[in-house]
């Protein structure tokens, strides 16, 4: 894969990423996956690490995939591709929004992306859940062991709310055990 083809593909993903790194994900999974670039296991495996690390998803995904397809340049091309979008839109919306920020329709339209946005991220919680939570049969019959995992981590989290990087790391070293 070129890097061009790559910084183009995550442009065109950064473009349409309202709502955040989550709302990016339907976007790379059709991309990537569906794509035939990266498998689904290594795409949830993706998110797991995008999520524990620091920074943003998106960007931590964009650098990821960038890495595994093309090495350190596709990891930049990627990075730089993902986040000029916003780069752009936030200068434009900068320089622009003190004087329209009370304009009805600015208003109407900053509202009507909202649905869209949670629709994105809804649309990547389901993918997750689905492939963390349901065996890949046709019935998609229910993964026991990952079910009670995350019920566990759950109801420990609901009990004793630690910071979030404490339960991640006992779920990883609870997956390398069991899975």
């Amino acid at each position: 894969m070129s890097i061009l083809h790559l910084f183009l593909m995550f442009i065109r993903i950064g473009f349409f990423t309202i709502g955040g790194g989550l709302a990016s994900l339907p976007l790379l999974k059709t991309a990537v996956v569906d794509g035939g670039l990266l498998g689904s296991n290594e795409f949830i495996d993706m998110i797991a690490v995008s999520q524990s690390t620091p920074g943003p998803i998106g960007i931590n995904m964009a650098t990821y995939t960038g890495f595994r397809l093309a090495s350190v340049q596709g990891s930049l091309a990627a990075t730089a591709g993902i986040v000029l979008p916003s780069l752009v839109i936030i200068i434009f919306i900068a320089a622009f929004m003190k004087n329209y920020a009370s304009n009805k329709i600015v208003k109407n339209v900053l509202w009507g992306i909202r649905p869209a946005a949670i629709g994105l991220i809804a649309s990547a919680s389901w993918y997750v859940i689905s492939k963390s939570l349901l065996n890949d049969t046709p019935a998609f019959s229910l993964n026991i062991p990952a079910l009670i995992l995350f019920a566990v981590l759950f109801a420990a989290y609901r009990v004793k709310p630690l910071p979030a990087p404490i339960y991640i790391l006992a779920g990883a070293v609870i997956g390398m055990v069991v899975f």
